[in-house]
């Protein structure tokens, strides 16, 4: 059970709440309506990407779910911009969450966010397709970007 909480939407969940609770905790004034366009915005791509990565997921019938053997190293579509599209499309829905919540100090929670995901998921998944897919995956990883 505790796995299954160990998930990075729910890591992204405990991150939003702490968006929305940043300005009661550090008392900080809220910014103006001009933060809610930005912010949708950002949530709109961040979601394209996570659902273009779960297209290319499906397509080469691999798994998404993290800490899984993968059956395929994915280098295209969006994977070809991002090794971690689903990752940055989480921080984008993060970064526009702040924005939409008119809480642009809470922007620190989005490097924070990133740091955990790298920590926790990232590097036990690339470790995993190094392992799987020595020399494609040292390849891939050569020529794209972790992050962007």
């Amino acid at each position: 059970m505790l796995r299954w909480l160990d998930m990075p939407p729910v890591w992204l969940a405990l991150f939003c709440a702490a968006a929305w609770a940043h300005r009661p905790v550090a008392g900080l004034p809220r910014a103006g309506g001009w933060a809610m366009a930005p912010g949708w915005a950002l949530v709109a791509v961040g979601l394209v990407l996570v659902v273009a990565a779960a297209v290319e997921f499906r397509r080469h019938r691999t798994t998404i779910i993290p800490r899984e053997t993968p059956s395929e190293l994915i280098d295209s579509g969006v994977f070809r911009l991002t090794r971690n599209p689903v990752y940055l499309g989480d921080a984008l829905v993060l970064a526009g969450v702040c924005l939409i919540l008119r809480q642009p100090a809470a922007l620190w929670l989005v490097p924070a966010f990133m740091a955990l995901v790298t920590r926790r998921f990232i590097r036990g998944e690339e470790a995993g397709l190094r392992a799987a897919f020595p020399q494609a995956a040292l390849t891939y990883m050569a020529r794209v970007r972790r992050w962007l």
